[in-house]
């Protein structure tokens, strides 16, 4: 199973989640919330059940396909100036690629520049 999440359970550098940052947006806490708790309940069930969790980085860049990700897991991905973003269709490219060539069996994984 591959379970697409939200950016807000990712933890930041200092391992305090995106969800909780003073500037994360109030719009968004609810969702992120029922997110975070998607990942909490896939990853209580155990061996039963094959199951890999996809988070975006913090924002979607309008760059189109680059193909030069960088793959992270429970922390959020930066680049150099500390700006995390990942295109929707390079998040794309990663979930299929996930789906076709599985490396995060049992694992929350994310993807960014």
């Amino acid at each position: 199973m591959l379970a697409a999440g939200g950016a807000g359970s990712l933890l930041l550098p200092d391992d305090s989640k995106v969800m909780n940052a003073p500037d994360f947006p109030p719009e968004y806490a609810q969702s992120a919330a029922s997110t975070a708790k998607v990942l909490v309940t896939i990853r209580s069930v155990g061996d039963d059940l094959n199951w890999t969790f996809l988070s975006p980085s913090l924002f979607f860049a309008d760059c189109g396909r680059t193909w030069k990700f960088l793959l992270g897991l429970d922390h959020a991905v930066f680049d150099e100036g500390g700006y995390s973003s990942i295109s929707i269709e390079d998040y794309a490219i990663a979930m299929v690629d996930e789906l076709e060539h599985p490396r995060h069996g049992r694992t929350r994984f994310t993807v960014g520049y």
